[in-house]
């Protein structure tokens, strides 16, 4: 069914509505901005309250706040801090029995004075657990019943009727990253732990995926000793991806060729495979420690633009070679 229109609408020009969007991210920046000042000891109580907490953070929120809530919880629960996200009507009908007593619970709501929210207080109340309120309103009815009461007031919403939660939504939402992102460094929750909980994807795979678990070694690592030829050399890139390591007898690398260094010395001297390597060599080749992350091989290559490169263990001997074609094909981006 169409819309009512109750006055006369006058059509936006292209102009018009850059403008219009335009305003929308200025006054969410700028209610964001404001909403540093609510960041003081209240805020401290409310991590340390969920810090201390020996069971989950439970979530609830009705409309817009509820969907807010959905990605807090969502947030908390990817950086360790265990969370549920609880809707008030369907805690009021069975729901509400994953609320225990070691539970903290944040309510969300900018007015305050849902009803819907306050029918699950009673519950609550008899499990004595705590109850942090994020809410747009100090002294609303939500704030008083609170243990903790964190505010989000702003001017006005971003929506031209001053109604659609739009800046309250958005300053909500920071609220809580503000909670998850600080409870993660109290943890001192690592790298290792984000990848932990994050297995698949691509995001799972740049955090975990290591140059271990992708390089090629044994009789697969394109090597020659420290005196063999030039024609050696060329012999041992074309059979094994255009890079070869020249090593000494303790396998530490002495230097390398690749396809580039060889083109210029062909440049240079069409009669080189009497050449030893150790003569035309790379001596200062960009080598890898076994152990590092793939993404962080990768963006080495990225910088030095080269495609493969030694990978050296605790003592720099080689143990390996990776290839940028195959960290590509591992689907970490």
């Amino acid at each position: 069914m169409a819309i009512a229109h109750h006055k006369k609408y006058l059509p936006k020009t292209d102009n018009d509505l850059l403008v219009i969007a335009r305003r929308v991210i200025a006054m969410e920046a700028n209610a964001l901005f404001d909403l540093v000042n609510e960041i003081d000891e209240r805020f401290m109580q409310a991590v340390d309250l969920i810090f201390n907490c020996k069971g989950r953070v439970i979530i609830t929120g009705l409309g817009k706040s509820g969907a807010i809530g959905r990605k807090i919880a969502a947030t908390f629960t990817s950086t360790g801090t265990a969370s549920y996200f609880l809707h008030p009507s369907d805690g009021i009908h069975g729901d509400i029995g994953i609320v225990h007593k070691d539970d903290v619970v944040i309510c969300l709501s900018k007015s305050g004075g849902s009803d819907e929210l306050f029918n699950l207080f009673p519950a609550f109340r008899r499990l004595g657990v705590a109850i942090i309120s994020i809410t747009g309103n100090s002294e609303s009815t939500l704030a008083k019943i609170s243990n903790i009461v964190l505010t989000i007031s702003i001017k006005e919403e971003a929506c031209p009727h001053d109604l659609a939660p739009t800046t309250s939504s958005t300053a909500m939402l920071a609220m809580g990253d503000a909670l998850a992102i600080t409870l993660l460094e109290k943890r001192g929750f690592s790298r290792e732990d984000f990848a932990f909980l994050h297995p698949g994807g691509a995001l799972g795979k740049r955090l975990s995926l290591k140059v271990d678990d992708l390089m090629e070694t044994g009789a697969r690592i394109p090597t020659v000793p420290v005196n063999a030829t030039m024609k050696d050399v060329v012999l041992e890139m074309t059979a094994k991806r255009g890079i070869c390591m020249i090593t000494d007898a303790q396998q530490k690398i002495c230097g390398l060729m690749t396809n580039g260094d060889l083109n210029r010395l062909i440049k240079k001297n069409e009669l080189f495979f009497h050449l030893l390597a150790r003569d035309v060599m790379n001596r200062h080749p960009k080598v890898i420690y076994t152990g590092t992350l793939a993404y962080t091989v990768y963006k080495k290559m990225e910088k030095y633009g080269i495609i493969a490169m030694p990978v050296i263990d605790k003592d720099d001997c080689l143990i390996g070679v990776v290839h940028l074609h195959d960290i590509m094909r591992a689907d970490i981006f």
